[in-house]
């Protein structure tokens, strides 16, 4: 029983298990890349809303002598 193309076979499946795990990994870090840069996003328009508030508030300031 000749059994040297079975190991051929082993190696094939296991490079696309691999290939799959490193596809699925790539796509969670770019959706966990997407999910950081939409809690940026969010605290910046967070930021720039509480500024639309009172708009006049910290922009001047009057000094006498």
């Amino acid at each position: 029983m000749d059994i040297s193309g079975v190991s051929g076979i082993n190696t094939a499946a296991t490079m696309t298990n691999a290939s799959s795990g490193i596809q699925r990994d790539v796509a969670v870090q770019v959706t966990s890349m997407g999910l950081d840069q939409m809690e940026q996003n969010g605290e910046a328009l967070k930021k720039m809303m509480e500024m639309s508030v009172n708009p006049q508030v910290g922009s001047n300031f009057d000094v006498s002598v």
